[in-house]
């Protein structure tokens, strides 16, 4: 049972935003995106990326588009410092390459030691400012946290004069800025951008990350809206978010705080990260893609970015991943199917995407189409015709709809487990068209002058011969050639192919007896009237299975069987 003691935890204080101005807005462009997986995401790993790994990753993000990188701390890691040095080597022009320090003298000269020829790089120092880490971590006062910011900042300033070559650019986090006093956050920004004097033309980048997730996204966004407001020098900073997802909340949180005026988000993909991990930055460029935002990143093959990305982490993508997990399109409930297959019928290529339980199309992270629909114990008719179609081409009549979901259903249930396309494939071959064979059709011989007489050689049980029925076309003849208890319901028939080898697809429902279900039966030939006869005789026989065994031997015996023609 949860601790019920009375105190043990408070809510995070509430800043008075009389006129917020955030929740009337609304997102229409695209933030600009760094991605930390190389620093953030890689110390929170139990086993750290190796360099060939940390290369692959690397690379998959210049693949993804991702221009901002934070590859490392290299005051802290041997192994961050030389993939820094190795990144210089490549030199990739087009790349912020970002790197992390703390306010520490001797961590920022190493920074810049490991950066030393880099053609584009992000200096971002960060200094926690929350009264819990002012009080407990760092036993100080608010002006000793700005002196010492003030100093860092002025120590970046200067080393980066000295190496002209690089285009350097300059970040600041007050870390636990989510859990700091407004004001407290604000007096330690004015002082760093104090000493970087950045213009509209040179920007910094004031980074404000919610480093524990401690409230509602709304009241992020409250803080992110306070500070933009109130902020002196507010055209000559970007505004970043850096949010972590200790309630859940990451993406609900940046979306809020882009509305809020952030223009930039540090996360990683997936959300990996410490604790519950960092913004996932594949679910929040997806949810901005659904709405029609470009993003500049390219997820078009999600399959590889996560491939890539459990080989180089070890991490696994859940199945339920939102655009990435391998569930994430599927419905496996008759109602969802249902309502999916004929959203997939009704949408063309020319227009917005409208299909229900699909946010997006499927194909435009390189997922088949084929997979948006499975069959287990829980599916409904529409499921296994959406799969056998699309397994066989078959388009299955309504009426056939109901009895093939049966069949489905039972095998499902039997094997306890879902069916594959091929597997629902075999369930209709067997179930329509090749029922256990009472009667068996062999050959047959048509002639038609006022009426249709057939010549049907069929197979009884052992038996072997001809019988013989006259009527308005080959099915009618059929069925008095073969007297029984039944009449033919629906009859439909159709092409399956095309070509000069085409096949013809038959569909028979025989009406049923003493309120039973009729039971349907189909046929595949490249002949029609074959197709109609297989048909037929498959439905005769699932209705024979109905009867008791004598009954069966009574009523085969009935057909006076000839031996010539």
């Amino acid at each position: 049972m949860l601790n019920t003691q009375q105190h043990k935890y408070h809510p995070v204080p509430v800043i008075p935003m009389p006129q917020r101005r955030w929740p009337d807005q609304i997102l229409q462009h695209a933030p600009a995106w760094c991605s930390i997986d190389l620093r953030d995401g890689n110390q929170a790993l139990a086993t750290p990326m190796s360099p060939e790994r940390k290369q692959r990753f690397f690379e998959q993000l210049l693949h993804l588009g991702f221009r901002e990188i934070e590859a490392g701390f290299p005051a802290a890691s041997v192994d961050d410092f030389a993939f820094l040095r190795q990144l210089v080597a490549q030199a990739h022009q087009d790349v912020a390459i970002q790197v992390l320090t703390s306010a520490r003298p001797e961590h920022i000269a190493r920074t810049f030691a490991a950066l030393e020829g880099m053609p584009q790089a992000i200096v971002h120092f960060y200094l926690s400012t929350s009264p819990l880490q002012r009080r407990l971590v760092f036993g100080v006062e608010t002006h000793t946290l700005i002196d010492r910011a003030v100093r860092a900042a002025e120590q970046i300033r200067q080393l980066s004069e000295k190496h002209p070559d690089t285009r350097w650019r300059w970040q600041f986090s007050p870390e636990s800025f989510s859990a700091t006093e407004p004001e407290v956050a604000l007096a330690i920004c004015e002082a760093v951008a104090a000493v970087w004097e950045p213009t509209p033309d040179h920007k910094i980048i004031l980074n404000l990350p919610a480093t524990v997730e401690l409230a509602s996204p709304n009241r992020y966004a409250d803080q992110i809206e306070w500070f933009a407001h109130h902020f002196s020098r507010r055209a000559a900073v970007i505004l970043s978010i850096h949010p972590h997802n200790d309630r859940g909340c990451a993406v609900a949180a940046a979306e809020l705080a882009l509305l809020a005026g952030a223009e930039r988000v540090e996360g990683a993909l997936f959300g990996n990260g410490e604790r519950t991990g960092n913004l996932d930055l594949v679910t929040l460029a997806m949810n901005l893609y659904s709405q029609g935002i470009p993003t500049g990143l390219d997820f078009s093959r999600m399959d590889e970015v996560v491939a890539c990305y459990e080989t180089c982490t070890g991490m696994t993508v859940p199945p339920r991943q939102p655009y990435a997990g391998e569930l994430v399109f599927t419905a496996f409930s008759g109602s969802h199917q249902d309502a999916i297959r004929k959203g997939l019928n009704a949408w063309k290529e020319d227009q917005p995407w409208e299909v229900p339980y699909l946010p997006i199309d499927p194909r435009d992270v390189g997922a088949d189409l084929s997979g948006v629909i499975r069959v287990n114990s829980q599916s409904g008719k529409a499921g296994a015709a959406h799969l056998l179609e699309s397994e066989k081409g078959i388009r299955l009549p309504k009426n056939l709809e109901r009895e093939f979901g049966q069949m489905v259903q039972i095998a499902t249930e039997q094997r306890g487990q879902e069916l594959s396309q091929s597997e629902i494939g075999a369930v209709f071959t067997a179930g329509f068209c090749q029922p256990s064979s009472q009667v068996r059709l062999q050959s047959y011989r048509l002639t038609q002058e006022n009426q249709c007489t057939l010549a049907l050689q069929v197979g009884v049980g052992e038996r072997s011969g001809w019988l013989y029925g006259s009527g308005n076309g080959p099915i009618d003849a059929a069925c008095h050639a073969l007297p029984g208890p039944w009449r033919i319901e629906f009859y439909q028939e159709q092409a399956l192919t095309t070509g000069s080898q085409a096949q013809a697809i038959a569909f028979i429902t025989l009406m049923g007896e003493n309120g039973c279900h009729g039971l349907s039966g189909v046929g595949i030939h490249h002949d029609i009237v074959t197709a109609s006869l297989q048909a037929l005789l498959a439905a005769i026989n699932r209705q024979l299975q109905r009867y008791p065994h004598i009954e069966q031997q009574q009523l085969q015996q009935a057909w006076h069987l000839s031996t010539s023609q």
